[in-house]
C-alpha cells in the first residue's frame, strides 16, 4: 500500500466507490424493469455479447455455480435471447450464442445506462469528464494488475 496515502483517504475512496456502484446498480435495475430479463441475465448477456462461451466459461465469468448458470441459460433460451450451438471443431462442446433479440435488448439497456451517465455528467466540464475517464481507466488497469498477483 502507498504509504503517502492516509488510511482515512483510502476509506473515503472505498466508500465513495461503493456508493457510486450501488447507485449505478439501482439505476440499472430500474432500466431492466422495462425488459424481460433479470440483472443476472443482463450480466450474462453482457459476457456473451463479447463472444460465444460454454456454460463453464460463463459460470466462471459471472461467479455463479454451474447449475445456476445452466438454469439462467435455460431461461434465456426459452425467451429466445440465446441459443446453444455445437462447436464446429469439437462437437462435444456446446457454446451459448446471443440471438438478435438478446443483442437488441443489451444495446437498448446500455444506451439508456449511457444516457443516465450523460445526465449525471451534465455539470462536468469536458476537461473534468476526460480527467475522470483517465483516472477510472488507470484505476481499472491497476486493479487488474493487483488481481493478477
Amino acid at each position: 500500500m502507498n504509504q503517502d496515502i492516509s488510511s482515512e483517504t483510502i476509506a473515503n475512496l472505498e466508500k465513495r466507490l461503493r456508493y457510486i456502484s450501488g447507485m449505478i446498480k439501482q439505476n440499472g435495475r430500474k432500466i431492466l424493469n422495462h425488459y424481460p430479463i433479470t440483472s443476472p441475465q443482463f450480466i450474462a448477456l453482457q459476457f456473451l455479447i463479447e463472444g460465444d462461451l460454454t456454460i463453464g466459461e460463463l459460470s466462471n465469468k459471472n461467479g455463479l455455480a454451474f447449475s445456476t448458470t445452466t438454469d439462467l441459460v435455460d431461461r434465456l433460451e426459452k425467451n429466445q435471447l440465446v441459443e446453444r450451438v455445437r462447436d464446429t471443431k469439437d462437437r462435444r462442446v456446446v457454446r451459448i450464442h446471443v440471438l438478435e433479440k438478446g443483442r437488441t435488448i443489451i444495446n437498448e439497456v446500455i444506451k439508456k445506462r449511457q444516457e443516465y451517465l450523460g445526465d449525471v455528467l451534465e455539470n462536468f466540464s469536458t476537461e473534468q469528464t476526460e480527467t475522470l475517464n483517465d483516472m477510472l481507466t488507470f484505476l481499472y488497469e491497476e486493479m487488474q494488475h493487483v488481481d493478477q498477483k
